[in-house]
C-alpha cells in the first residue's frame, strides 16, 4: 500500500506544469535553435466563422479542437504594414511594431499618430492598412515548448475584457489556465468570422507559478526574435466607435455554435 502511495504521489508530480522542474527552456533554445530562425508552433483561428481551433498535432498532423487550456506566459500587441498585398511567408513588413507604440521601417515613427493605423485606410473596406493583432504565447499542460496563438482585430475586445476581469480579481494573465474557445460572430456588413472567448479554467498551484514565471521570462527575451510569418491578414471590417476607436461588438447577428 506504501509503494502504491508513493508511485501515485510520483505521477501527480509529473503533471500539470510541474514537468517544467526537469526543462532548461533557455538551454534548449540556446542549443537547438543557434543558427536557425526562431519560431513557435501555432495554434490557427479559420476564418468564415468556424468554432474549432487548428492546433499542432503528433507527427506533424494537425488536429482540430472546439476548446483548448493553457497559460498566457506572454502577450503584447503586433502591428503590420505592408505597402503590396501580404501574400504570406516569412517576409518583413514593411514597417511593423512588436509593441504597438512604435514602428520600426517604411514609414516609421507612433503608431497612435500614423495614418496608416487608421481605420478606413485599408485598400478595401473601412480597416485599417496597418494590421493590429496580438500575439499569445501559450503552454498546455504537459508540455514543455510554448505555443503561439495570433489573435486578429476582431477577438482584441474579448481578449481585452478578459484581461480587466483578471485585473480586477488581482491576477495576471499568467497565474491562470486559461479556457480557449471560439464563437461564430457577424460584423455588421454580414461577414462572419470566428471570435475567440476566454475564461478562467483554474488558478495555478504555488509550486506551478513559481516554474511559469522563470518561463515567462525566458519566452519575453525570445518573442522580439520570431519572425513576422504566417500572421496573416484579417479580410473582415469591424464598426468602430469614432470616439474611442475602439472596435464594436457586432449587431444582434451572432450566434453560439
Amino acid at each position: 500500500m506504501a509503494n502504491n502511495k508513493v508511485t501515485a504521489l510520483a505521477k501527480a508530480q509529473n503533471t500539470g506544469f510541474l514537468t517544467l522542474a526537469n526543462t532548461d527552456f533557455g538551454g534548449m533554445m540556446a542549443d537547438e535553435l543557434e543558427g536557425l530562425d526562431l519560431s513557435f508552433e501555432r495554434i490557427k483561428i479559420p476564418s468564415a466563422g468556424s468554432t474549432v481551433f487548428e492546433v499542432p498535432g503528433e507527427n506533424d498532423d494537425t488536429d482540430t479542437v472546439k476548446e483548448f487550456s493553457a497559460v498566457i506566459l506572454h502577450h503584447h500587441t503586433l502591428n503590420a504594414f505592408y505597402k503590396t498585398k501580404y501574400t504570406g511567408g516569412s517576409n518583413p513588413p514593411d514597417c511593423g511594431s512588436f509593441d504597438g507604440v512604435y514602428g520600426e521601417g517604411d514609414p516609421s515613427g507612433e503608431c497612435k499618430k500614423c495614418p496608416l493605423n487608421q481605420y478606413g485606410t485599408a485598400d478595401e473596406g473601412k480597416g485599417k492598412a496597418c494590421k493590429n493583432r496580438r500575439r499569445i504565447y501559450v503552454l498546455r499542460e504537459g508540455e514543455v515548448f510554448p505555443l503561439l496563438l495570433s489573435l486578429p482585430t476582431g477577438s482584441l475586445k474579448e481578449f481585452t475584457k478578459y484581461i480587466k476581469r483578471l485585473l480586477s480579481k488581482g491576477k495576471k494573465s499568467n497565474s491562470v489556465v486559461t479556457r480557449f474557445s471560439l464563437k461564430k460572430a457577424t460584423n455588421q456588413g454580414g461577414v462572419v468570422y470566428s471570435q475567440a472567448q476566454f475564461i478562467i479554467d483554474r488558478i495555478l498551484t504555488p509550486q506551478e507559478q513559481k516554474l511559469i514565471d522563470a518561463l515567462t521570462e525566458q519566452v519575453k527575451a525570445y518573442s522580439r526574435r520570431v519572425a513576422f510569418d504566417a500572421e496573416g491578414a484579417s479580410t473582415v471590417d469591424f464598426s468602430v466607435d469614432a470616439e474611442t476607436g475602439e472596435v464594436i461588438e457586432p449587431l444582434g447577428r451572432n450566434a453560439n455554435v
